[in-house]
């Protein structure tokens, strides 16, 4: 099978009966010689998540486990926190709710009522809402990975009622105030992360960053080639300037197709090939930076792990 890849203006096609001295100048980079049938099974056939890429040498993966993770850089479990953010935190209120209840006097601190303003330390100090004491398990951040399915919404209130993804958070994380971090359209499929970290949130999605995410996508009719170049270069929609950061297609069946975007405009993929006459059938996210979603049901939901986390970043 041929496989093309397009980053740039210009088509790469490997093996295609080109003369010697043309083939090696378009020969693709070996990170992306793989056809896109097998990336396609293999990215839905082993359990778990794997990180892309060749393996590391021994040595080099025993020094890396001895560095800090870099989402994990000037945190610390027992670093102190604003009372409010505490609070806020640990799922009881939102930080504005938190200095009500402080000027009311029903939150104490080491048997002493809170002030504003005031500092606590997660693990240490004995914090307490009119009499409960708040979690201090329950004070960490948290990541979830969730295999979205087709026919939710990726919101937390609906006026009118249709399923969300909230839906399918475990109980035991029901009460955080989670958000979608990269929304995917009530009819898109896939990786959706869910968390309670507003600063982890904005690195992943923030254009400047330039975390990759990757999609399968399905469109109503054969595609062409020719349109690959203006895809790039992106066109204007409204406010909005959307672009394909790379793009990969199946020969075999033109109308599959791999995308890839470094920044979150809002139905970005559909609207863009839609200007071009083309109607998205399917669309499913399977990989957030370097952390790539493999074998989960649609509606499984499970907490990430700190290397997983690193990995969305990486």
């Amino acid at each position: 099978m041929c496989f093309f890849e397009v980053s740039a203006v210009v088509v790469m096609v490997p093996g295609a009966g080109l003369e010697p001295a043309r083939l090696a100048a378009l020969e693709p980079k070996s990170s992306v010689s793989a056809n896109f049938t097998t990336r396609a099974k293999t990215a839905n056939s082993v359990p778990g998540v794997r990180r892309e890429g060749k393996k590391k040498k021994p040595e080099e993966s025993s020094r890396q486990k001895a560095d800090t993770p870099p989402y994990l850089e000037g945190m610390s479990e027992n670093e102190p926190l604003r009372l409010q953010k505490f609070l806020s935190r640990a799922g009881v209120c939102s930080r504005r709710a938190a200095e009500q209840l402080i000027q009311n006097g029903v939150i104490f601190v080491n048997g002493v009522p809170a002030e504003l303003g005031q500092s606590v330390t997660p693990g240490e100090d004995d914090v307490r809402v009119n009499g409960a004491r708040v979690s201090i398990a329950h004070t960490g951040n948290v990541v979830l990975l969730l295999n979205k399915p087709r026919g939710f919404l990726c919101t937390n209130n609906d006026p009118d009622h249709g399923r969300t993804v909230f839906e399918l958070v475990p109980p035991e994380f029901a009460t955080r105030k989670l958000f979608c971090v990269g929304r995917l359209d009530k009819d898109s499929e896939g990786m959706l992360l869910l968390t309670d970290d507003g600063d982890l949130g904005n690195r992943i999605m923030h254009p400047s960053n330039g975390i990759v995410k990757r999609y399968f996508v399905t469109v109503n009719r054969d595609f062409d080639p020719a349109l690959l170049p203006r895809l790039l270069k992106g066109a204007k929609d409204g406010d909005d300037f959307l672009k394909f950061q790379k793009v990969f297609w199946d020969v075999k069946n033109p109308t599959r197709m791999e995308v890839h975007l470094n920044q979150g405009r809002k139905r970005e993929i559909r609207r863009l090939l839609e200007i071009f006459g083309f109607f998205v059938k399917s669309l499913f996210r399977f990989q957030i930076g370097k952390l790539v979603m493999h074998k989960m049901p649609p509606g499984d939901c499970r907490k990430l792990s700190q290397k997983e986390i690193a990995l969305l970043q990486a």
